[in-house]
């Protein structure tokens, strides 16, 4: 699940004037901010840092609470430094605008979305099993990961190489994370009806806070005290989720082991 979705930049404009001056417009499209200790958009750089903390938090839970037997912990751990790059680089493109830093920030986001998609079905379909030649990972979780790599190159090439697309990168984004959430639906749905606990329903639950907090991007109003625009709202908005989906894992994988321990 993907919590760090890109949207075209928001660069830094000429200040605005007080209101009852002149009207707050868009500069090509893009709405002016304030500077703050010479961070182009102060509010985007702090609510991409809560996420970073985030993460580091959930991973610092993983270690402890998972133990590294558990076959899944390396995807979940991997999963977590996705959201650490994705964050930082967010960080830095918010921080000064250039060329160089919108692009990181594009292609860490599109990773940590792209990873999202691979571990889901990992987890759902528990790929990381032997198959039934006896390998030691599986010959479909191979063809998965080359999969997923291959798609991911190709994203990068096109947008590197042919178009940086603003309209693509979005559509491809948002196309992947709509698979990803209706999987983890899905799997929320049916592994509440297994288990009959609150905790089983999480992912669906996430996933609908992600959409409702994806929402405000379709809000487009100028920055309020010239700092805080809808872009803003949108990476506060996953703070929560990012918080509430590492301890969907921490338990998931408890009951898991647990059943694991009762077939023994």
């Amino acid at each position: 699940m993907r919590l760090h979705l890109p949207t075209p930049h928001h660069a830094l404009a000429p200040r605005p004037g007080p209101p009852y001056l002149s009207p707050i417009v868009q500069y090509h499209g893009k709405w002016p901010f304030y500077r703050f200790l010479g961070i182009q958009e102060p509010a985007s750089v702090l609510f991409s840092l809560l996420n970073l903390l985030a993460h580091d938090h959930g991973i610092t839970k993983l270690k402890q609470y998972i133990p590294a037997s558990y076959k899944l912990r390396k995807y979940y751990l991997l999963f977590g430094y996705f959201g650490l790059a994705s964050w930082t680089f967010s960080m830095l493109f918010h921080t000064r605008d250039f060329v160089g830093t919108e692009k990181l920030d594009y292609f860490a986001a599109g990773a940590s979305v792209m990873y999202g998609m691979y571990f889901a079905p990992i987890r759902i379909f528990r790929l990381d099993k032997p198959d039934a030649v006896g390998s030691n990972t599986g010959t479909l979780l191979r063809l998965w990961t080359a999969l997923c790599v291959a798609l991911y190159l190709a994203h990068v090439g096109y947008l590197s190489f042919v178009r940086f697309d603003y309209t693509y990168n979005m559509a491809a984004n948002i196309a992947v994370g709509v698979v990803q959430n209706i999987l983890w639906t899905s799997f929320s749905i049916q592994r509440f009806r297994k288990v009959g606990r609150m905790w089983a329903a999480w992912p669906g639950l996430i996933v609908a806070w992600i959409v409702l907090a994806m929402s405000l991007e379709l809000f487009d109003f100028p920055p309020w005290w010239g700092m805080l625009d809808a872009h803003a709202l949108w990476h506060l908005g996953t703070v929560g989720p990012t918080i509430w989906w590492y301890n969907f894992l921490i338990k998931d994988a408890q009951e898991d082991m647990q059943n694991s321990r009762l077939k023994a």
